[in-house]
This record gives structure tokens, sequence and C-alpha cells, in this order.
């Protein structure tokens, strides 16, 4: 019988991301991309005439280029880089909805993006409403401008079927928005599947290090592009040169992180999925990439990993907070995507979860040792 994680689409090409400037360099330069930190270039005579590749550090910059010529090489299409996720996602919501628009957000994505709309386009008379993943792929589109999708969802991990929801968006004439950073375009490729435009927070998986924030939006709709390059430019939402250059070299071992963060996470989520039962510590383990979960049909058609995250449902607060101290190989932190293991209580942030409700972020330790470690601090928890 076919095993469930063989039945996920092929990994892409990596190669190429990490290649993208070498295969282009003359005798003496760097193999490391530049840390160029100008702010200001020579610009002689008329600017449109001038040749000047770069003019003004608000405008463009050479270490942008880099990380945006990588990032555009991973995502298959033209992509902007910004200081942080939302920055990328604010810079898609603000110029692209107007007075009058309709747009449909997840009310089980991450709460921040709820939060702008709310203070931000609902003031400008543009209408928001919030609706479970799950129950996106059943909506009625009619009349939405844009329809914007979390897959899977932070931190549920519900699945929403990218292909069915675009296919219905666009015949209703809806743009469609797929934030991707908890898979990344190893995980999963919304533009292939009939995405608009993709956002992510790259101070997550694909800077990898916990110490940088950024984000980066990417289409192959040239007007949205423009769009968004200038509300960048003229907001100055623009990612500094050595937040660039820190996420560039994270970039470039993303392959390996991520693949050692996907197996760690299945292992450990097997793993909690054999505690759940009448008189144990855990109640119910949500991950895609095990065999009950409610999506299970659409991770494997749109899905090429499951990711690093986990939530874990613990019997109450205190057994949860009990778990987390009680592990050595996890930091108490929020966020996600770095090279140590992270776990929280979600509810601590006002997600709409139980209180015992922990999410567990998978990083790089080496699988066995964090498997023994999570399996000791279970058995100290009783049952």
């Amino acid at each position: 019988m076919t095993a469930f994680t063989d039945l996920t689409p092929p990994v892409p090409a990596f190669a190429p991301v990490l290649h993208h400037r070498t295969e282009h360099l003359g005798p003496g330069e760097p193999i490391a991309a530049p840390l160029v930190g100008a702010s200001t270039f020579a610009v002689p005579g008329d600017p449109a005439l001038s040749g000047a590749a770069y003019q003004y550090g608000r405008w463009d910059s050479p270490t942008w280029t880099v990380l945006e010529e990588s990032l555009a090489a991973l995502e298959g299409a033209p992509t902007l880089a910004f200081p942080s996720g939302m920055a990328a996602i604010a810079a898609v919501l603000m110029p692209l909805l107007e007075a009058g628009d309709r747009v449909l957000l997840p009310s089980d994505g991450y709460g921040a993006v709820r939060q702008l709309a709310d203070a931000f386009l609902v003031p400008r008379g543009i209408r928001v409403e919030h609706v479970p993943t799950p129950e996106v792929a059943s909506r009625d589109l009619a009349g939405y401008r844009m329809v914007y999708l979390e897959t899977p969802s932070n931190p549920g991990l519900r699945v929403a079927d990218i292909a069915a929801v675009a296919e219905r968006a666009h015949a209703a004439g809806a743009v469609v928005v797929v934030d991707n950073t908890t898979l990344t375009p190893l995980g999963q490729r919304p533009l292939e599947l009939g995405a608009d435009v993709v956002v992510s927070s790259d101070t997550k998986a694909v800077n990898g290090h916990s110490d940088a924030l950024g984000g980066h939006v990417s289409t192959r709709d040239e007007a949205v592009l423009e769009r968004v390059r200038r509300w960048r430019t003229l907001v100055g939402g623009i990612p500094g040169a050595h937040e660039s250059w820190l996420i560039h070299r994270g970039l470039e071992t993303l392959e390996v992180r991520f693949a050692r963060m996907c197996a760690s996470a299945q292992a450990l989520a097997e793993l909690f999925a054999g505690q759940v039962g009448a008189g144990r510590p855990v109640g119910a383990v949500a991950y895609p990439g095990l065999p009950d979960h409610p999506d299970r049909d659409v991770v494997a058609r749109q899905m090429t990993a499951h990711g690093p995250l986990i939530g874990v449902t613990f019997a109450d607060e205190a057994t949860a907070e009990r778990f987390i101290g009680a592990m050595r190989w996890m930091v108490p932190a929020t966020s996600f995507g770095g090279t140590h293991t992270s776990a929280e209580r979600r509810a601590r942030w006002g997600d709409d979860v139980a209180p015992g409700f922990v999410r567990v972020a998978v990083g790089c330790e080496p699988t066995a040792e964090l498997v023994a470690e999570t399996r000791r601090a279970l058995a100290g928890l009783g049952g």
C-alpha cells in the first residue's frame, strides 16, 4: 500500500537558487554575496540617461538585488524584498484594495493580519470578512476583490485547497493571495497552483537563524508587482542592507535545514500522537503529515513537505507549561523557522485555541536527540 508521505508532489530543484549568481562570476569575484551598505550612488547628468543601475537607497540596492534574484529563482516569479513579513503583507493589502472592495481573510490565521485589516482597511471603506480556513472552499466568492489564504493556518494547521479556491476566485474576478511562510516554496508552490500573489515572512525559515526580520512578495502579474513596488518606494518600507545580506546567507542553506526540520517534525508528531488517549497527557495532535489530518487529501495533492510546526493540545494549561519547562531542547519563545526548536502556549497571545494548546516549532537539532528528549519530558508528565 502506498504510504501517505509518498503521495506528495516532488520537491523542486534548489541548485538554481544556490548558484543564481555564482554561474556568472568573473575571475576574482567573491563567491559569497558582498554586503553593500551604501545609501547614495554616483548619478552624473540626467538620471534617465546616466545608465546608473543604482541611484538612491530607498529605490534600490545591490544587496536587495542579490536577495530578490535568489528569492525569484526559488519562487519562480519576480520578487520584492521587505523589512518584515507584515511589511510585505501591508504592501499587498494597502495598494491593491480600494473603498468598496471586499476582502476575505482567514479567521484562524496570523492575528496581526486581521488587526491590520480592522485598523486600516475598514476605515477606508473596505469590507473585511473573516472565515475559517476549512470553510473557504465552500464559500460563495462572488463580489470579492481579494481572497487571502494562509495555508496551513497558524497555529491550527488546517489546509485550504489553493487550486480549487483560485479557480473559483478567478471566476468571480478576485485576486488570490497566499501566505506561504510556514511551508516555503520547498513545501508548497502557490503560484503554480493558481495563486496570483505569494507573501512570506522571511524572518522564519528562509532566514532561519533568528537574527533578522524580513519578508517578500512574489507575483507574475506585472501590474500588481509595480503597485507593490511603488508602495514600497513611497512609504519607505525597505529592507536594510545588513538584514538582506543575512537573509540571503540563510536562504542558501534553506533546503538542508528545511529537510531536517520536516523530518524531525514528522517524528515528533508521531511521538505525540502515540500519547493521545484517556488518562494520557496529550488530548490531540495537529500535523499535516499525520494520516488522520482532516485535510489529508488536499495535503497530498498540493504539499511537497509537511512543515516544521506541530499543534499539541495538552490536558490543561498547567500540563502544557510543565512540558515546555521540562524540555531541554525547546526554547520557550514565539516565532518559528529557526535552527532552535521552540514551544509556546498560543492562548497566551489571544489565539482561539485551548489553554493547553502548544505550538511546537521544530528546528535543526539531530532528530534522534530531539525525539529522545521529548519522550523523556512526556514520560515525566505521567499517564
